[in-house]
């Protein structure tokens, strides 16, 4: 596994994260409870040492999935969730709320389910457009103040979203959704980057499709997030990513390992990338995904690739 240093203390932290907003079931056709903890496992041995989760992911289900699989092994593990979406929002009520009350009732609720006294870094998991976030970063100050949180961090938050909430608290780390069919938060990562904030990505194999594994149009089931919060399987984008994975394929073969793989080191290999999440809920997910730290892409392979994507997407 290879690693880089984040933060002022010094963190040192896997290129490879571990996400579990598939490991909550919700959005992604259920969860086998027993081999998410295996795939996590598997992940850890593999040198895996951060851990994403938050408590929408499956109202709760993914931050005590996360506690099953860290347990004897939390000292040795940085763990990583969110806060300020309001989990008993009732259909039609906005759930985007990171009032100072939500915020910590929020950390406290997921501290008790993650069983640990200390969350390494907690995210603003959406901007909350009705409340000033002065007030969210005052709450999220306070938890750091009491030893409860380490770290804070912005998750889908625009240039000028963050520019207003540093005014309030120092922020060491966003969350944007990047990968090769996803470019869409680059300005905004790179622009963090000259400012010394490190970028956390997710949806980096574009929830699943640069695996691999879907080369035809799918139908998936109601609520699922794969037919609903992204594009990629759909029309006309799908074609799209269907067309670069025929590049991928090559440069796959002739290296004989998964395209998935491939589209780790892709982000992973960007020096404004801190880490990239990747869903696990097998061990066999969990091998292929990390055996993407054992090579990396040449520079010939990069300049294909980002020529591909630019011309693409």
């Amino acid at each position: 596994m290879r690693y880089k240093q984040f933060g002022k203390e010094g963190l040192r932290i896997s290129e490879i994260a571990i996400g579990t907003w598939g490991a909550g079931g919700h959005g992604w056709g259920g969860s086998d409870k027993a081999a998410c903890i295996s795939a996590i496992h598997t992940m850890i041995d593999l040198g895996v040492n951060l851990i994403d989760t938050a408590p929408i992911y499956g109202r709760g289900l993914a931050e005590e999935v996360t506690a099953e699989a860290v347990k004897g092994k939390r000292q040795n593990l940085i763990i990583s969730t969110k806060c300020g979406l309001k989990l008993d929002a009732k259909p039609g009520e906005e759930m985007k709320v990171a009032t100072r009350a939500e915020v910590i009732n929020g950390c406290e609720a997921s501290l008790r389910r993650l069983g640990t006294d200390y969350i390494d870094i907690l995210f603003v998991h959406w901007p909350d457009n009705n409340t000033p976030v002065e007030e969210t970063l005052e709450a999220m100050n306070f938890l750091k103040e009491q030893g409860k949180i380490r770290c804070i961090g912005l998750s889908n938050f625009s240039i000028p979203q963050i520019e207003d909430a540093l005014k309030y608290s120092a922020i060491e780390i966003i969350q944007p959704p990047y990968s090769m069919v996803d470019q869409s938060a680059k300005e905004i990562m790179l622009w963090c980057h000259k400012k010394k904030i490190a970028s956390m990505t997710y949806a980096s194999l574009g929830a699943g499709i640069l695996g691999g594994k879907i080369r035809t149009l799918t139908e998936f089931g109601k609520g699922d997030v794969r037919g609903g919060f992204y594009d990629y399987f759909r029309e006309p984008k799908f074609s799209k990513v269907m067309e670069l994975l025929k590049l991928m394929d090559t440069i796959a073969e002739k290296r004989n390992v998964p395209v998935s793989q491939v589209a780790i080191n892709w982000v992973v290999q960007k020096e404004f990338v801190l880490t990239a999440l990747v869903g696990v809920r097998t061990d066999s997910h969990a091998k292929e995904n990390c055996g993407a730290a054992d090579w990396q892409l040449d520079a010939a392979e990069l300049a294909l690739l980002d020529a591909e994507v630019n011309r693409l997407f």
